[in-house]
């Protein structure tokens, strides 16, 4: 059966949209949501493309808040640097 080969994302989805960022986490879910409905209606390619659309945007949710974070432990050592300095 096709259906067994279609993942959904969601669970990664949830977590993404709670640790890391919302907005592009509340799309995750939303494709990921998507998934088992168009399977249950027989529409296994755009069940394909809804989980495809769920895992990019997983992605992008993590990458944006390691971006983030990446760049508010910068922003951490610039301010520490400049206050030792003075």
């Amino acid at each position: 059966m096709q259906s067994q080969n279609v993942p959904n994302y969601l669970p990664q989805a949830i977590l993404v949209t709670l640790f890391c960022c919302l907005p592009f986490g509340i799309v995750a879910i939303v494709y990921a949501a998507q998934v088992n409905t168009k399977l249950q209606v027989g529409d296994y390619e755009g069940a394909m493309q809804a989980s495809k659309s769920a895992k990019t945007w997983c992605w992008v949710s993590f990458g944006s808040a390691l971006v983030f974070f990446v760049i508010y432990i910068l922003f951490i050592i610039v301010l520490s640097s400049a206050s030792q300095i003075r």
